[in-house]
């Protein structure tokens, strides 16, 4: 039965505008990206499909375009349009992050890092640099590393700093195993960098662990 046969409050167009995007499930909410389905599978159906494929939402979002382009009635202009709708997300996040008034919702902070650094396949660390109100003045990757190891160089740290004139910053990197639990060596670095901050009076105000479904502060475990 096509969509259109479906009761109004179950399609889901229909449904995100009385009851909000919120109450719409994954499969849903793709249906409305994808707008159609191919012959005989309706848009939901199909989108039931692709997320069994490709086992949940994240791994389909973070497909190839050739993986993408291998579902049935899928190509490289909707992988496109896909990538598009991405990245106005990450952009409307780092609105949020860097026109606020200060730096003050930590949610926020942790939602734009994952947009950023959280679906790469191997690890980055990454720096938010912050006035004396702690608003950001801009987020940078300043290394890129193997699958499991990122070498981390603190004159280049309090090079960007000065650079930026900053008065404080927020450290993250990923972990692409997905397990957002600081090790020993995250927290090495992390110390070496804050002493060498502490030389020209910058503030290490966190050290963000970024894995696939949540953010770990180094701060909130007493580890700075």
């Amino acid at each position: 039965m096509p969509i259109t046969d479906w009761p109004a409050d179950e399609r889901p167009r229909e449904k995100l505008l009385k009851q909000g995007v919120q109450a719409l499930s994954d499969a849903e909410l793709l249906a409305i990206f994808l707008r159609v389905g191919i012959p005989g599978v309706t848009a939901v159906d199909l989108a039931r499909n692709m997320l069994t494929e490709f086992d949940g939402l994240r791994p389909l979002l973070r497909a190839s375009p050739g993986q993408f382009c291998r579902i049935k009635g899928m190509g490289t202009a909707k992988y496109a349009q896909l990538q598009a709708a991405l990245e106005l997300g990450r952009r409307h996040l780092e609105c949020s992050i860097e026109h606020s008034q200060a730096l003050s919702n930590p949610a926020d902070t942790c939602h734009y890092l994952r947009s950023c650094i959280g679906h790469l396949p191997h690890e980055v660390f990454a720096c938010l640099f912050l006035d004396t109100r702690h608003r950001v003045i801009c987020f940078e990757t300043l290394f890129n590393g193997t699958i499991d190891s990122t070498s981390v160089h603190p004159r280049e740290v309090v090079r960007r700093a000065l650079h930026h004139n900053a008065a404080a910053v927020i450290f993250a990197h990923n972990h692409p195993s997905g397990v957002a639990e600081p090790s020993g060596a995250d927290q090495a670095i992390t110390r070496r960098l804050s002493e060498a901050l502490q030389l020209i009076d910058v503030r290490v105000l966190d050290h963000l662990v970024v894995g696939a479904s949540h953010c770990t502060s180094m701060a909130e475990l007493g580890l700075l």
